[in-house]
């Protein structure tokens, strides 16, 4: 047994102060940071809906996140899918939106939202497009996905390989409109938002139909003609002044569900929310989302316009080989991190050698601020450039002799 000296007992007794000095410290700042908002967990919206996420759109960097990996039923948000792979082949030419769609039994069969498409009844691809995008029609789905892939089956199939080609891990369709309560037919809010991404990117014109309020189709039938008013399923169109759309879906499995698209200031975001109880509560939270994710984002962009040095290249009949950015470069930052004392480094070899070709990379910008590394962008040659062969050579000498006479 070890016995404390009388030095050491006042020691001792310092270290026990000392400790329960500090636990009392400890205690009164994690209170006071509980009370200013800031908790053990990541500090961030206040969200109800059991799955949701938010990012922005051109970097695809995570704002917020809350069981974004989790597998649930999507409902009519599905439809994102549907037009991405429909827009996909009208952008390869294998469709066009002038194209004129019969209806066909079984897309005039589908229950839930509709724009009440009847069997034999055409309507051009663009009407079919508005139609999904605006009432969410699950008929227009039907008859659209027939028309681009021959069956509904068949276009079912494209989608999972669209979804596996952009990495949804946690998705897999069973249907084309999202009418299905069938356990196989699942995404997470990581997904939507992948899917979101690529669709507003690839093809912003969808902006000129989720963004309709209101707007009438015309059906010509064997009984006449009559017009039908498209109204929009996404309320945020008229209660949040930057949203620009996406897809809302509802089903008794799924609850309530929306991926929301905003732009302001330039600033592309996406809020999806999963599973949420009502209607509303999905709009006002996707709204937090939205207002959350601009608070606290700062967009540092460079467009890359500058002109950088040519490269000698040996090797070939030319003496230097013209090089340039592949794209614009940006970052998000969401730390308050003061992006003016971002610096631009160029990496490029002091020489390379023949043959080159358009589009391989030459070097790289480098980002960083503080030291730290933000992202790069690849530097490409501009042209192709082969090897010279001694005939080359010969022709150059001769050439440059001619020169000087």
């Amino acid at each position: 047994m070890k016995v404390l000296k009388s030095e050491d007992n006042t020691r001792h007794s310092q270290r026990q102060i000392n400790f329960f000095a500090w636990c009392l410290a400890f205690i009164l700042l994690t209170v006071s940071f509980t009370q200013c908002g800031i908790s053990a967990e990541a500090a961030g919206p206040d969200i109800t809906s059991p799955s949701a996420m938010v990012i922005e759109a051109s970097t695809g960097q995570v704002i917020y996140e809350k069981n974004a990996q989790e597998r649930r039923s999507p409902a009519s948000i599905t439809k994102i899918m549907t037009l991405l792979v429909i827009f996909d082949y009208v952008n390869s030419g294998k469709v066009s939106l002038s194209d004129e769609v019969r209806t066909s039994a079984h897309a005039q069969s589908m229950g839930g939202s509709q724009v009440f498409l009847e069997e034999g009844e055409i309507q051009t691809l663009d009407t079919l497009v508005k139609c999904i995008a605006v009432a969410s029609g699950n008929d227009a789905a039907v008859a659209a996905a027939e028309h681009v892939a021959g069956s509904e089956e068949e276009f079912v199939y494209l989608m999972n390989q669209r979804a596996a080609g952009l990495g949804m891990e946690n998705t897999h369709f069973e249907d084309c409109c999202g009418l299905t309560d069938s356990d196989g037919h699942y995404t997470s809010a990581q997904d939507v938002a992948t899917m979101s991404r690529e669709l507003i990117t690839k093809y912003p014109q969808i902006f000129d139909y989720t963004g309709i309020w209101m707007e009438d189709i015309t059906h010509t039938t064997n009984r006449g003609t009559e017009t039908f008013t498209l109204s929009s399923t996404n309320k945020l169109l008229k209660s949040y002044e930057w949203a620009t759309g996406l897809k809302t879906g509802s089903t008794s499995k799924a609850k309530f569900c929306l991926s929301a698209t905003a732009r302001k200031d330039g600033m592309d975001l996406i809020a999806v929310v999963m599973g949420a109880e009502e209607g509303k509560i999905r709009f006002a939270e996707a709204i937090t989302l939205l207002s959350y994710g601009y608070s606290v984002s700062h967009i540092y962009e460079d467009k890359n316009e500058d002109i950088l040095p040519s490269i000698p290249i040996k090797g070939a009949i030319v003496d230097k080989t013209e090089v340039g950015y592949q794209a614009p470069f940006r970052y998000l930052d969401t730390t308050g991190q003061n992006l003016e004392g971002v610096e631009k480094i160029i990496s490029l070899p002091e020489q390379v050698k023949a043959p080159v070709k358009a589009g391989d990379v030459a070097g790289e910008a480098i980002y960083l601020l503080a030291g730290n590394k933000l992202g790069s962008v690849p530097i490409i040659f501009k042209e192709d450039i082969p090897e010279a062969v001694y005939k080359d050579f010969v022709r150059k000498a001769l050439e440059g002799f001619l020169l000087s006479a």
